[in-house]
């Protein structure tokens, strides 16, 4: 069910799991463009509205959206997991776009992208992820120390400092439910095109993950590009434009 707003507010997808997502849809030619965002962001980052704008400018179908516990879109991001928030992709790809999509995955959309990839494969036309950070909850678990360990473990949650705003409340069930969707322990097959885009100065996610995830992955048009100096923001106009570049090698 979609509840129509005026403007540039959202408009709202109830999904059958009950929550409501928010989304910005632009009409256009095929195939679309779906940005999916990063780890506690929203869609009003610039990578999302840069996107969109070239979408747009370009005559191509967009959509960019919330993850519930994100943004605009319903619950508190204490309750969710990888699980929930890859449902939502599925949930918006499928309802809201019309044929197969270039998906644009950015640090954990970039991990949602690759369960999207095995849950709906002929919706995806092509996949561009940005700093690409598929298993993470496995790594910082890892980067816990004991304290931390033994904390989350007795409250059922651990609050992490963010440079991009408040602490972030890190939950058990994130932990264990993201096992359940790890995609670098069995095989990944990517059928269509593939641009993982990596920046060399990105504290978050190594070179070395981005390297392993193009070993991991099969598929028969795949490449990874390293940018020197891009940090894990990927949003100064070179890295965008090389974005741009990588959506329209993917479309071809």
């Amino acid at each position: 069910m979609d509840t129509q707003h005026a403007g540039a507010d959202p408009t709202f997808l109830q999904t059958q799991s009950g929550r409501r997502i928010a989304y910005v849809r632009r009409e256009g030619a095929g195939p679309g463009v779906v940005f999916l965002g990063g780890f506690a962001s929203d869609m009003t980052g610039t990578k999302a509205l840069h996107l969109e704008a070239w979408a747009t400018a370009h005559g191509r179908a967009f959509l960019r959206f919330d993850y519930s516990g994100h943004g605009a879109s319903s619950g508190a991001f204490a309750d969710g997991c990888i699980g929930d928030w890859a449902s939502d992709a599925r949930a918006a790809i499928m309802s809201l776009t019309e044929g197969p999509q270039i998906l644009v995955g950015s640090s954990m959309g970039g991990w949602i992208s690759l369960l999207i990839a095995r849950l709906i494969p002929e919706k995806i036309a092509g996949l561009v992820t940005i700093a690409a950070a598929p298993d993470f909850t496995e790594s910082m678990w890892s980067e816990f120390s004991d304290a931390q360990q033994a904390k989350v473990r007795e409250a059922g949650q651990v609050s992490l400092p963010s440079d991009y705003g408040a602490p972030l409340p890190i939950t058990m069930k994130m932990i264990d439910e993201g096992r359940q969707n790890l995609v670098l322990n069995s095989p990944l097959r990517l059928p269509f095109p593939v641009r993982f885009l990596q920046g060399t100065a990105d504290v978050e996610v190594s070179v070395d993950l981005a390297r392993q995830l193009l070993d991991h992955a099969e598929g028969g048009n795949m490449r990874l590009t390293l940018v020197k100096g891009a940090d894990h923001r990927f949003s100064t106009p070179e890295c965008l434009a090389l974005v741009e570049a990588a959506i329209t090698e993917v479309t071809e």
